[in-house]
């Protein structure tokens, strides 16, 4: 089970505890040595797909009716606002992410969006028990060393210099917003009357101002003498201060570093390899319940009869409007065998209750290879993540698909938030005999390289690839690659735009990890992708998105138009259809 928020979308090197040494003249050396990972969507996928507008080269093929009008910034912010009130952050937070991709400028916007990153940060680490179990375990100067081992690597690794007062600034404002947070109070038995507060708040950013704060060991300093006064004046813990500097410091370098607790750092690894223990669903937080939005093919869910847009609205008989997200998420996880009772709303059903086992979930790395079109001999692929066994999966249904007289292949990277980037270099490479595939490049030189396609293995089938506003990080090197090699045809519409590279770094305390930006990388023309995206040959532009999963595939060629864009112009690129013997009577 995961929670999805755009802000979690990234590229990850995962790092030993010591750091390689290794030569990076090769890239498949490099591979074999370094993963790097995208996880997690970039919102929720909608149901049946409206009307849609082609283009080729700019003109119009189909024209079609618009989608509606996005809303305005005032009604954007009354209805942030109204989440933030009834304290639902998770909501709130990929709210707010939605709509700064849309008005990424928008300075009120983002203060809203990091208020309610801030305390969903909180919340989401008072309902983690290995973090709750490091509270309890670290004292003050185990938890000062995890903190200078997080700078260390920040100021080893990070793609800039970091901004040392703007952490120490984020660090005072996590300690004064986690003392209004009902969880983070109740953990550390911290009761404060208003007056408290207010007085604790003004020695704090008292010390703040006469700090200068230009360096790791400033923040130190400053982290030791916090931790000092909220023991004195709230009788705060050393520990739960200072774990709020290391929080902070993570997540206020950009949107996608953070701190990992153990539990989190597990759970990366687990989806780098394609399995975990759960339910088999991808949530989002959505009106007060938990709308599904990915049930995973062969998962308890999927059995169990639950679909792509249902939602649960009741844990073991608790009603999700009276949880907050990741107490509902909390109480979803457990230990496999065990078994978990939710409600589950469809718009079509009436509200089902069902008790669901929880399993180990292997998440499949590809959906649906079949050919969609005999005539032409197009065959159709979805690849849903790019995991550890996406290039060798494919590499086999592919010689599956030539036995079935493949002519043309389409690849579907819709909704792809990304995977392991040497899996989406393998994957280019499968279809590039020369030139450049990807480069990344950081502050540190160590994080500079340029993957280059081999000549031997490729396939010279036609590739057509389609994506979407959803299609992240990996799915991008991938696209932007057959792109500016000219290899095939890109249909869909502009990606997410979500060009850095992030290191999992493990730390030496709690079993905890930190996600650091460590470099930006660049398509083969040097164009770089953060914010930009990759935009296809062929716009498909549409209204509502088709459910991927859960529609078979003779039925989503007549509905869904971005596949049928696809089949054209994978048709296009083929002078005949395939020679039908004829029929002697």
């Amino acid at each position: 089970m995961q929670i999805r928020h755009n802000l979690e979308l990234q590229n990850l090197e995962i790092h030993p505890s010591k750091e390689s040494t290794e030569s990076r003249g090769n890239w498949s050396r490099r591979m074999a040595a370094t993963l790097v990972a995208v996880f997690f969507f970039a919102g929720s996928l909608l149901v049946s797909p409206a009307t849609a507008q082609v283009s080729r080269g700019g003109e119009p093929v189909t024209i079609v009716p618009k989608a509606l009008p996005a809303n305005s910034i005032s009604s954007v912010l009354d209805r942030g606002r109204q989440l933030e009130t009834n304290r639902r952050w998770g909501e709130a937070l990929s709210h707010y992410e939605d709509a700064l991709r849309e008005h990424r400028d928008n300075e009120t916007l983002q203060q809203h969006h990091d208020l309610a990153k801030l305390h969903y940060s909180v919340e989401r680490r008072y309902h983690d028990h290995s973090f709750l179990q490091s509270i309890s375990t670290l004292n003050r100067d185990q938890a000062l060393s995890l903190y200078a081992e997080l700078l260390q690597k920040t100021n080893s690794h990070y793609v800039a210099n970091p901004p040392w007062r703007k952490l120490s600034v984020r660090g005072a404002s996590a300690i004064d917003l986690a003392l209004t947070d009902p969880g983070f109070l109740a953990a550390n038995n911290v009761q404060l009357s208003s007056d408290q507060l207010a007085q604790l708040r003004k020695e704090i950013y008292q010390l703040l101002g006469q700090r200068s704060l230009q360096s790791s060991r400033d923040l130190i300093t400053f982290a030791t003498e916090v931790s000092r006064l909220a023991e004195v004046r709230a009788g705060l813990t050393p520990t739960a201060t200072v774990l709020e500097f290391v929080t902070a410091a993570a997540e206020g370098l950009d949107d996608y570093s953070s701190f990992l607790t153990a539990d989190q750092l597990r759970e990366t690894y687990s989806q780098i390899e394609g399995n975990f223990v759960g339910l088999g669903v991808e949530l989002k937080a959505e009106n007060g319940a938990l709308l599904i939005v990915r049930v995973i093919p062969g998962s308890p869910a999927e059995r169990a009869g639950i679909l792509d847009q249902d939602r649960i609205v009741a844990v073991d008989g608790k009603s999700t409007a009276e949880l907050s997200t990741d107490e509902a998420a909390s109480m979803l996880t457990g230990v496999e065998g065990s078994f978990v009772r939710v409600t589950v709303y469809s718009p079509s059903k009436e509200p089902r209750v069902l008790n669901i086992r929880r399993e180990h979930v292997n998440v499949p790395s590809l959906e649906n290879p079949k050919i969609v079109d005999t005539d032409f001999g197009i065959a159709y692929v979805r690849v849903p993540a790019f995991q550890k066994t996406t290039s060798r999966d494919l590499e086999t249904a592919l010689w599956d698909l030539h036995r079935q007289g493949m002519r043309s292949l389409i690849l579907d990277l819709r909704g792809n938030p990304g995977g392991l980037l040497t899996a989406s270099v393998e994957l280019a490479d499968k279809f590039l005999t020369e030139g450049n595939i990807v480069s990344t490049r950081g502050r540190s030189p160590q994080e500079d390289f340029n993957y280059t396609a081999h000549y031997g293995g490729t396939w010279r089938v036609p590739l057509v690839v389609l994506i979407d506003g959803d299609s992240a990080s990996a799915s991008e090197i991938f696209a932007a690659a057959i792109k500016d090699n000219n290899r095939g045809t890109i249909v869909g519409s502009t990606s997410f735009g979500k060009g850095s590279v992030q290191g999992i770094f493990p730390l030496g305390f709690a079993g905890a990890g930190i996600r650091l930006t460590t470099a930006k990388f660049y398509s083969p023309n040097g164009t770089p992708i953060s914010y930009r995206g990759v935009e296809p040959h062929e716009k498909v532009q549409v209204v509502a998105k088709p459910v991927l999963e859960r529609i078979d595939l003779a039925n989503q060629e007549k509905s869904d138009l971005v596949l049928q864009a696809g089949i054209q112009a994978a048709r296009s690129r083929l002078a005949t259809p395939v020679a039908r013997p004829s029929t002697v009577r």
